[in-house]
């Protein structure tokens, strides 16, 4: 006894389009997205140091009070400290 190919085929039902957003449920979404500030394109170099994970956790506090992230704060501070003059 043979069977024949689109009988052993599983049968898919049909999936309609994916519904429109809501527009309003869209705009709220919007508030969720992390903004991507302009000058973090130009970083092109990543630099890594050890710190102990106290002097960590206080870098991140201060930041998260401060409302920016530890990658902004340092870069402000290296900024700071050593930008403008020549190497």
């Amino acid at each position: 006894m043979t069977v024949s190919a689109s009988s052993a085929a599983p049968k898919r039902a049909p999936i309609g389009r994916k519904p429109a957003a809501d527009p309003a449920s869209t705009w709220v979404r919007q508030a969720d997205a992390p903004e991507v500030a302009a000058t973090a394109s130009i970083y092109t170099a990543r630099l890594t140091i050890d710190v102990t994970p106290a002097l960590r956790g206080r870098i991140k506090v201060i930041a998260f009070k401060r409302g920016i992230t530890a990658a902004e704060m340092l870069r402000e501070l290296l900024e700071r400290e050593y930008g403008g003059g020549q190497p």
